[in-house]
């Protein structure tokens, strides 16, 4: 991936494929813990020791691409490319190069994935977790 490509998806946290901000879905892992997100929201957590990681660039790709999946299943997007700045993210989760963790809302570790993972897969995990099925649920009873 080249250079430009890599700053060209940097942007792409402050603009979605269809325009629309994505700053309440993706946001940086520095200065942040995943206490503040329990029973708020989902994390994903996607490490990488390099902005420009192929890797990287493909997952963040993957999440702008369909971001509207991950808001409505309640995910935030947390990024951490700075191994040197150990985040507390960064020091609780302890990836290794690139690394794709997703934590349910009760604050328990779902999965782990040193590669990056489609979103329609992120979401049919999510959509598996008891707590979703009953968010489910509780929406369709709402609506009717």
């Amino acid at each position: 991936m080249s250079l430009i490509a890599a700053l060209v998806l940097s942007a792409l946290p402050v603009l979605a494929a269809d325009g629309a901000a994505t700053d309440e879905l993706i946001v940086p892992a520095e200065g942040r813990t995943l206490e503040e997100f329990r029973w708020i929201k989902r994390p994903v957590v996607v490490f990488a020791d390099n902005p420009a990681d192929p890797q990287y660039v493909q997952q963040m790709q993957y999440i702008t691409e369909r971001a509207e999946a991950l808001l409505a299943r309640d995910v935030v997007v947390l990024t951490d490319t700075d191994p040197s700045a150990r985040s507390e993210i960064r020091e609780t989760l302890r990836p290794r190069e690139f690394m794709l963790v997703l934590i349910d809302k009760d604050g328990s570790r779902i999965l782990r994935k040193p590669f990056p993972w489609d979103v329609r897969e992120l979401s049919r995990s999510i959509d598996k977790l008891p707590a979703r099925q009953q968010e489910v649920r509780e929406g369709r009873t709402r609506s009717e």
